[in-house]
Order: structure tokens, then C-alpha cells, then sequence
């Protein structure tokens, strides 16, 4: 355990980061995968859905909480911060609109949006294609920011003194 709390602070933010990535879009597929089946394997798939975007959504503002923390460490040594504000603001909007999703996903548990049902079904599937979008952009500028810039990365010497 005191191993675990001895880690840089940065580096909690790619060990939780990943999850949220695969349960969004898993999420996402599960969704839109759900539009074009029959009701009784579309009820499943809907389901399996929201499960998906209720964790990987909690997931997500997990991530953009370590991120935050790697946030004051990372950005001093960078040699092009507007990465890392655009990996950001990128991150947040993901979470708005995975958010936005969940929370007309859990409207389906009040009695009188049972009318409007094929137009949220429709809107929380674009909300979730567009945060899906985003996902891939955070994603994009995040690894321009580790392989471009080494955020976050130890850099060793040269003769790997400590190894």
C-alpha cells in the first residue's frame, strides 16, 4: 500500500483514463447498435448501454480530476501548453455531453417521457456520437502530449544511472 501512495502524482491520470475510454464507446455501440434491433434485443442493448455510460461517465469525471491534479506538474514542462489547455477543454466537453446523455438516459424511469421516447432515444445517441467525437480528440491531443512533449514521462539520463 505505501507503494501505491508513494506513485507521482501524474501518473494517476493514465491509470484512469482508460476505463472510461472503452466504456464510452462501448456504450455508444451498444446504444446505436439498439436503434436498428427489434424491441425485445433492443430492451437489452438500451440497457446494456446505459450501464455502460452510467460508470464510464463517472469514469470520465474521475479522469478529469487526476487530470487536473497532473495538471500543475505537467504544464511546467512543456514546450507547448496550448496542448494541454486544448486536451482539456476537450476533456470537459466529452463530460458534458456523456453527462447530458446519462441524464436524459435516466428520464426513461419517469412515467411521462414514455411519449417522447423515439426523440430522447435519438438524442441521447447523438449526444453520445458527438461526446464519442470528443473522445477521440482527448485522446488524440492526450498522446500528442505524452509521445510529443514527454508530459509526464521521467525522462533518464543518458548511461540509465538508478536502473
Amino acid at each position: 500500500m505505501e507503494e501505491l501512495l508513494s506513485w507521482r502524482t501524474e501518473a494517476w491520470h493514465p491509470l484512469t483514463v482508460h476505463f472510461p475510454v472503452a466504456l464510452l464507446l462501448f456504450a455508444t455501440l451498444a446504444k446505436l447498435l439498439a436503434v436498428f434491433l427489434k424491441p425485445q434485443p433492443a430492451a437489452f442493448w438500451h440497457r446494456m448501454g446505459a450501464y455502460l455510460l452510467y460508470a464510464g461517465t463517472a469514469g470520465a469525471w474521475l479522469s478529469i480530476y487526476t487530470g487536473d491534479l497532473a495538471d500543475g506538474i505537467v504544464s511546467r514542462k512543456l514546450c507547448d501548453p496550448t496542448v494541454l489547455k486544448s486536451h482539456e477543454l476537450a476533456a470537459y466537453n466529452l463530460a458534458y455531453l456523456f453527462t447530458g446523455a446519462a441524464v436524459l438516459d435516466l428520464g426513461f424511469a419517469v412515467d411521462w417521457v414514455h411519449r417522447y421516447k423515439r426523440l430522447l432515444s435519438a438524442v441521447v445517441v447523438l449526444l453520445m456520437l458527438a461526446g464519442s467525437g470528443f473522445l477521440a480528440y482527448t485522446g488524440h491531443l492526450g498522446a500528442k502530449l505524452v509521445y510529443e512533449q514527454a508530459g509526464g514521462v521521467q525522462v533518464p539520463p543518458a548511461d540509465c544511472a538508478g536502473f
